[in-house]
């Protein structure tokens, strides 16, 4: 099954079941928190008569997650290009529910930064909390899979030895467009990709995660009790505009598009933020 976030006609928050072209909204099922189970999510009555998905304001499909957390390092594509060595226990750094977006709104560029770069990613949607999470137990703590673009100031990412402060932006980070759940994909089986209007800069596949999604899980669930709602990126494969020759960065008015086998296209416009 897939989902969306979105806004109804009144402005409310809402989550809706995607079947073709119509979102079935769910009844008692107001956004994606840490009250929404796999169950809550199957079992949640939709409104038969549904509305046109096209046109619809998507939100992030997790509009506020508790954490995000997310990983670097985590493609030898990306690894090769930064000329660092093979991480031997994944690189952690946080995001805020600030920092999101949804499918089809406008990257935020900022005027403090000059390096604006993309990072297509697979996300996953934590279901059900737990601590300690084992990997044979990780999939059954999943409540599914959605794109994200890790969008990176690299000026500010490299000022100091900690990357938050180039990652955690602002409205910097789309998510989405909808959440497919475990039933309907392989996570270590789908193909991913970034264009810049319209040029592929990035083209890998989940197979290579050197860190893959269950070993994430259990490593993040000794450290933090994840919980419902929580979203996990896996990290990026090669080809970042920061490590090309020339270098590539977001502009004004340029259109981003990171697709992911199974789920989807996230599309989202660049657009320089005014500063009164």
């Amino acid at each position: 099954m897939q989902f969306v976030s979105y806004l109804d006609a009144d402005g409310s928050e809402a989550v809706g079941r995607v079947e073709g072209t119509r979102v079935h909204r769910l009844r008692g099922l107001d956004r994606i928190d840490a009250t929404v189970t796999p169950e809550r999510l199957r079992d949640a009555e939709a409104d038969p008569a549904g509305v046109d998905l096209d046109g619809l304001a998507l939100l992030p499909v997790v509009p506020r997650p508790g954490k995000v957390l997310c990983v670097g390092l985590n493609y030898r594509s990306h690894i090769d290009e930064t000329g660092r060595e093979l991480p031997t226990y994944p690189v952690w750094f946080p995001k805020y529910a600030s920092s999101l977006i949804a499918h089809g709104e406008a990257i935020t560029l900022p005027p403090e930064s000059a390096q604006v770069d993309y990072e297509a990613e697979l996300a996953v949607v934590i279901g059900r909390s737990g601590r300690r999470i084992t990997r044979d137990q990780a999939p059954d703590h999943v409540l599914g899979y959605t794109v994200a673009n890790d969008v990176t100031m690299r000026d500010f990412q490299y000022k100091t030895h900690q990357w938050m402060q180039g990652k955690a932006w602002d409205r910097s980070t789309p998510l989405g467009p909808v959440l497919v759940t475990p039933d309907e994909i392989d996570p270590a089986d789908l193909d991913i990709a970034l264009r810049l209007n319209g040029r592929e800069m990035q083209s890998s596949h989940t197979s290579l995660l050197i860190f893959d999604i269950p070993e994430l899980i259990s490593v993040a669930s000794r450290f933090a009790r994840l919980e419902p709602g929580d979203v996990i990126l896996t990290g990026t494969p090669g080809g970042v505009g920061f490590r090309r020759d020339p270098q590539v960065f977001l502009a004004d008015g340029d259109v981003v598009e990171v697709e992911i086998g199974g789920i989807g296209v996230l599309r989202n416009t660049v657009r320089a933020e005014v500063v009164a």
